[in-house]
């Protein structure tokens, strides 16, 4: 199969049966998601979603949370993987969001990145989910599934991924492709053995053509 034949058929399955895909951290408002992913990082989102609800009470907008300290945001978020530097970068991504942007979430991914603990992952979400702007977060999700199904070739690291998948894309699907490949990821083609035995779209992956199929 053709790389071009590759993304066409990706598309269209996923378009037809998954629509409607989308995070699955829980969020009310751009403040809250951008902390959420914050939070996200090497960390799964059913725990998120566990430690966010008394965050967000605590603490429901950029002011709030730039008045209080790490040490405080700490004790709310302590079950989370880095609950140390996370605390910090929250508060610090508080306080430059007060000082630099009036206190709302920017839009743009060159500006997001200026804010403490957002990394081109984070803004990308953030940009797309909220903004609907054309770009594609790459996690570790995106990066395994994009290179196992022959999306991607010879990227050997995320922003690489990212590259691929803006060129090949239709600009249009780019905002929900980012959660086809994470839940993909997150429930079928998992890291350590991917469940090809009830995946799908084995028809138009290459890992399952050039590894799998040939020991069956």
């Amino acid at each position: 199969m053709l790389k071009k034949e590759r993304y066409q058929a990706f598309v269209a399955y996923f378009s037809t049966h998954s629509p409607d895909a989308q995070t699955e951290l829980n969020y009310s408002n751009p403040f809250e998601l951008l902390v959420a992913v914050i939070l996200s990082a090497q960390c799964t989102d059913k725990r998120i979603n566990q430690v966010t609800p008394r965050l967000f009470n605590r603490f429901p907008d950029a002011e709030s949370l730039a008045a209080s300290t790490p040490d405080e945001v700490y004790t709310y978020i302590r079950s989370v993987s880095y609950p140390n530097n996370k605390a910090k970068h929250l508060v610090g991504m508080a306080q430059k969001l007060i000082s630099d942007f009036g206190g709302i979430v920017p839009e743009r991914v060159d500006d997001l990145q200026k804010l403490p603990g957002v990394g081109r992952k984070t803004a990308n979400v953030i940009a797309s989910v909220v903004y609907h702007a054309p770009a594609i977060a790459v996690d570790t999700h995106v990066f395994r599934v994009a290179n196992r199904i022959g999306l991607t070739s010879n990227a050997k690291t995320p922003l690489a991924v990212e590259k691929q998948l803006v060129k090949y894309l239709p600009e249009d699907t780019l905002a929900i492709a980012h959660h086809w490949l994470i839940l993909h990821g997150r429930y079928t083609c998992v890291a350590r053995r991917p469940k090809c035995e009830e995946c799908p779209i084995t028809w138009m992956c290459k890992y399952f053509e050039q590894v799998v199929s040939r020991t069956l």
